[in-house]
């Protein structure tokens, strides 16, 4: 039944009937469902913890909206805490992590997926249970430099000032710490395929806000490293991999590490994108999110440029960053429906 998916369809560049579509994070906080079963919980890290909650939350958006992939709800953090870094999230500030140092990261543990991360497995084997079994599950992580950044910083951050002082003043700790998490990225996203996962993307939230050339070596290195961890292994050499870069513009580069997809923030123009790396990969994106606040025309006319400006090719329509938990309902449902009517 998968190989009728149009998101697979899109991967081997076959024809499909209608555009692709899903959304990051779109199981999450803009739906009331979710904020229902989230009060049911005594946390988020609780929340992501509990199979049969992760797995209802992962399914309500296929519930609600006409999409062609489910995501897995979790969070790109549940390997440092997996490896024994504390972690709590607080309203208002998001995830709060005590940072490591150069001098107490060696003491993090080896990450076992079935033993440390057992929870979203088994929510990824409930998910497939009730999922349609044409409906394709994503699975992710984040990529090591994003999930590095939140070890080292203890949050997000506005300058990022203290991981790139150990990028800059102590490397090879640094890279020490990024090669201890790329080993275990690859383990778990092996683990998550065999749960059952049919496609994996990983999330490079903050690799722009390194500089070229530090990007290449602090980010798009260990997310090569995936990839090709990933291609070379039979349980998964055929499972689509989606690489997405926040911020960086390197195009070329994130191509040529043998993923399928390269998923594009708004900054991108979609057309020259095409251009440059089309021919290689299947083109992901790439809506501001913000547009889903304006009116149905408004969102209507950027999903019909962005279309116009694919023209055919390879392409998973999606936004550009995750859904913020405001956007209206009314919004996603007037995206899908542009979606639907001008692609097909």
């Amino acid at each position: 039944m998968l190989a009728s998916s149009r998101f697979l369809r899109a991967f081997k560049r076959e024809s499909v009937d209608s555009t692709p579509l899903w959304m990051m994070r779109q199981a999450g906080r803009y739906l009331p469902e979710y904020r229902a079963v989230r009060k049911t919980a005594t946390d988020f890290i609780a929340m992501c913890q509990n199979p049969e909650l992760a797995a209802t939350v992962t399914l309500q958006p296929l519930q609600r909206f006409d999409l062609d992939a489910a995501i897995i709800f979790s969070d790109i953090l549940v390997i440092p805490h997996a490896m024994g870094q504390p972690l709590r999230f607080e309203t208002g500030r998001g995830p709060i992590l005590e940072p490591v140092t150069p001098g107490s990261f060696s003491s993090l543990k080896t990450v076992e997926p079935k033993e440390h991360l057992g929870y979203v497995l088994e929510a990824i084997q409930l998910v497939k249970k009730d999922l349609p079994a044409s409906t394709p599950l994503i699975g992710f992580c984040g990529s090591p430099w994003t999930v590095a950044c939140y070890m080292i910083e203890g949050q997000t951050s506005k300058t990022f000032a203290q991981i790139k002082r150990w990028a800059f003043c102590d490397p090879n700790s640094l890279q020490q710490l990024l090669d201890k998490v790329t080993n275990a990225s690859i383990a778990y996203l092996k683990a998550q395929v065999e749960a059952g996962a049919d496609a994996l993307q990983i999330f490079d939230t903050w690799g722009g806000v390194l500089g070229p050339k530090e990007y290449q070596v602090f980010s798009l290195a260990y997310m090569q490293k995936m990839v090709q961890a990933l291609k070379q292994d039979p349980l998964t050499k055929d499972i689509p991999v989606i690489l997405f870069s926040k911020g960086v513009h390197a195009l070329t580069d994130i191509a040529n590490t043998g993923c399928d997809g390269v998923s594009l923030d708004w900054t991108h123009d979609i057309a020259q994108a095409k251009e440059i790396i089309g021919s290689k990969v299947t083109l992901q994106g790439n809506l501001d999110p913000c547009y889903l606040y304006s009116s149905k025309a408004t969102i209507t006319a950027k999903v019909h440029d962005i279309l116009n400006k694919v023209n055919g090719s390879p392409h998973i329509f999606n936004l550009g960053h995750g859904i913020y938990p405001d956007i209206p309902i009314e919004g996603v449902e007037a995206m899908i429906e542009a979606v639907r009517n001008f692609s097909a």
